[in-house]
């Protein structure tokens, strides 16, 4: 069943295929002697992100949680050769980066990715080993009082923050933590409904992927869409038993990665195909 309904089952089953093909081309290139060493850094961490993307591509298809988890280990892989390449490179040109992206929470594109990223490591239930991993890639213990919380709820030696690094929308998942239980579950809904809205921004820290599938300024025609979903709210809840039956069916809401059994949180959709076929038959 497609969890997403800006795109049709054509353009998922479409991308899907293509991120598997390049991903598999990908690490071949990386596998073999580089062409271009320098940029080796930047092209493995575009990787760990194409995984990314994939995953959620397949959550927006439709496709099985256990499946979608079994990628989180490959991502892990391409950032941590990411960083290692990098280390290298920088050494070697006496420079200070060589990668197009600030790996500091103070950044809201590395917030954002890292928040994803911990918030699935907590639904997926991921390993120790892959977890700990992933703590060490995050890092920025004590920066940030939110992060800090949803990580601590597994990891209790976590050293808490005392600021929280990005107002909006956070400051709303956060007053929704501290709330009596009576208050959360509304709280939840009001951060899930504000979350994409107040995400937006100017410049540099825009979110990267913000403008995917709007119409006219990145149409769906130009591949790069991969769903919509607010990861942050689905940690919150998976880290500290939110009740969450407000957001069920919200569409930025991935309700399911916290049912994998079914049965699913989203609005059915009507297929494309299906749509003509009734055509044809005057239905």
């Amino acid at each position: 069943m497609i969890r997403d309904s800006v795109a049709g089952i054509s353009y998922w089953r479409e991308r899907v295929a293509k991120d598997f093909a390049w991903i598999e081309k990908a690490e071949k290139l990386l596998s073999e002697p580089s062409q271009n060493p320098v940029y080796d850094p930047q092209f493995s961490f575009d990787l760990s992100r194409d995984i990314l993307r994939l995953i959620l591509r397949r959550y927006s298809q439709g496709d099985s949680v256990s499946e979608i988890g079994q990628l989180f280990s490959q991502l892990l892989d391409t950032w941590e050769l990411s960083d290692d390449l990098a280390d290298g490179v920088c050494a070697e040109h006496n420079l200070k980066t060589c990668r197009d992206w600030v790996f500091d929470l103070s950044d809201l594109n590395h917030y954002i990715w890292c928040f994803w990223l911990v918030g699935l490591a907590l639904v997926l239930r991921i390993p120790d080993d892959q977890w700990n991993r992933l703590l060490a890639l995050v890092g920025g213990e004590g920066n940030d009082i939110l992060l800090d919380r949803i990580i601590a709820s597994r990891q209790p030696s976590r050293v808490i923050g005392d600021v929280l690094l990005h107002q909006k929308p956070y400051a709303r998942l956060l007053k929704t933590l501290d709330a009596p239980t009576e208050q959360q579950a509304i709280l939840l809904r009001e951060f899930v409904d504000s979350w994409y809205p107040e995400l937006n921004r100017r410049g540099k820290q825009q979110p990267w992927w913000y403008h995917y599938g709007d119409p006219e300024k990145h149409p769906l025609e130009a591949g790069s869409y991969f769903g919509r979903w607010c990861i942050e709210a689905v940690a919150a809840v998976v880290a500290f038993g939110l009740d969450d039956s407000q957001c069920l069916g919200h569409p930025h809401y991935p309700g399911d990665l916290l049912r994998p059994n079914g049965p699913s949180t989203h609005t059915p959709q009507l297929e494309k195909k299906t749509k003509s076929w009734l055509r044809f038959f005057g239905i």
